[in-house]
């Protein structure tokens, strides 16, 4: 049995991730491109769906969920109110929280998104089996545990 040289296993280390980061950055310029003619960009509709998943969020806990600056997603959240794709209002109980949620158009728009993305996705996994999907999560799962601990 051959024994692999650390510097080739390194080099495989670098370019995989050189191709994860190539991926993401090509499925989002798609994903944008795709959007464009919506007016919106991926980093907004990531907001969009921030604000779905977390109802009651404040705006700094949307912005770490889309990880993005507070300012950035200020300026989201501006944007999505004046176009109504969100309303605010005030929490019951906590005068003092401001409450964020999706109106009809907004909602209508992440669908729109979603189904792009998810052709998009379509295309990037063509031919890959679930098996083979199933071991890229375990190992990207492993090395964010790395990553994190």
């Amino acid at each position: 049995m051959a024994t692999r040289h650390p510097k080739g296993v390194a080099e495989a280390k670098r370019e995989t991730l050189r191709r994860m980061k190539s991926l993401l950055i090509a499925f989002r310029g798609r994903l944008d491109e795709e959007l464009k003619p919506m007016g919106v960009t991926t980093a907004q509709m990531q907001m969009l769906n921030a604000v779905r998943e977390h109802p009651g969020a404040s705006g700094a806990q949307l912005a770490r969920a889309c990880r993005v600056t507070p300012q950035t997603a200020h300026g989201f959240l501006a944007r999505a109110e004046r176009e109504a794709w969100i309303v605010r209002g005030k929490d019951a109980e906590n005068g003092r929280l401001v409450l964020r949620s999706l109106t009809g158009a907004g909602l209508t728009l992440l669908e729109q998104a979603d189904r792009l993305s998810r052709t998009i996705e379509a295309r990037v996994w063509r031919g890959t089996d679930a098996g083979e999907l199933r071991m890229i999560n375990e190992v990207l799962a492993r090395c964010m545990e790395h990553l994190e601990g």
